[in-house]
C-alpha cells in the first residue's frame, strides 16, 4: 500500500498540491489579519472574541480543503476513469482494490494533515498579530486554545471522511465538474459559519456525513473488481 501511494504521488506530482496548500494558508492568514486591521481602524469588531475568530478560521480552512480534496479525487480517479487510462493500470499485476484504496488514502491523509497544520499556522499568525496590536477584546487563554485544538482535531477527522462524498457524484458519469460542484455544496452545508453557530456544531451532521463518505469509499473499493471500461 505504501509503495502504491508513493508511486501515485510521484506520478501525479502531488508536491504542487502541497505548494497550493501553503499558498492558501498564507492567503488566509493575510486576509484575516487585514480584516482585523480594517475593522480596528473603523472601530467595528469583525469578531467579538477569540473563540468566534478561531471557529471561523477553522470553518474556512475546512471549506478550502474539502474542495482541494475534490480536485485530488478528480485527478487521481475520475480523470483516469473518464479517459480510460485506468484500464492500463488494471492490466498490471496490481490488486485493483489496493490501487483505488491507495488513491483514496492519499486524499484522506492530505485533507487531514492539511487541516491540522493549516489551523496551527493560521491561528499562530492570527494570535501573535492580534495580541501584539491588541486587535481583539479579551485574552487568548490556555483553556480557549485547548478547546479549539480538540475541536480542530475532531473536525479534521470528520472532514477527512466528508471529503470522500464527491467521489460518488464524480463516478456516476466520470464527471470532474460534478465532483467539484458537489464539494462546494458540501462546503455550504458543513462550513457555513455565522460566528457563534454553524451546522457543523450539530455533531450528528459532520459524523453522519463522514460515515457516508467512508461508506462511499468502501463500496467504491469493494465493487472495483466488477468495473470494466470499454
Amino acid at each position: 500500500m505504501l509503495n502504491l501511494m508513493r508511486l501515485e504521488m510521484k506520478k501525479y506530482k502531488l508536491g504542487s498540491y502541497i505548494k497550493g496548500a501553503v499558498l492558501a494558508n498564507i492567503v488566509i492568514a493575510v486576509t484575516f489579519v487585514a480584516m482585523l486591521f480594517i475593522s480596528h481602524a473603523e472601530s467595528e469588531l469583525v469578531f467579538n472574541n477569540y473563540t468566534e475568530a478561531l471557529a471561523t478560521i477553522d470553518a474556512i480552512i475546512r471549506a478550502i480543503f474539502i474542495i482541494f480534496a475534490a480536485t485530488l479525487i478528480s485527478k487521481l480517479i475520475i480523470v483516469e476513469f473518464k479517459s480510460k487510462t485506468i484500464n492500463t493500470l488494471f492490466l498490471y499485476p496490481i490488486n485493483r482494490k489496493k490501487l483505488i484504496a491507495a488513491k483514496l488514502v492519499i486524499v484522506i491523509l492530505f485533507t487531514f494533515v492539511s487541516i491540522i497544520f493549516s489551523n496551527v499556522f493560521v491561528t499562530a499568525v492570527f494570535s501573535v498579530v492580534t495580541d501584539y496590536f491588541v486587535l481583539l477584546p479579551g485574552t487568548l487563554t490556555a483553556a480557549i486554545i485547548t478547546q479549539h485544538a480538540s475541536a480542530v482535531l475532531m473536525n479534521a477527522i470528520a472532514t477527512a471522511g466528508i471529503c470522500l462524498i464527491p467521489l460518488y457524484f464524480g463516478m456516476k458519469k466520470y464527471s470532474v465538474p460534478a465532483t467539484i460542484i458537489s464539494s462546494i455544496l458540501i462546503v455550504l452545508v458543513v462550513s457555513s459559519n455565522s460566528g457563534s453557530f454553524s451546522l457543523n456544531d450539530i455533531i450528528v451532521i459532520p459524523i453522519t456525513l463522514a460515515i457516508i463518505g467512508v461508506s462511499i469509499a468502501y463500496f467504491s473499493i469493494r465493487n472495483i473488481d466488477k468495473t470494466d471500461l470499454k
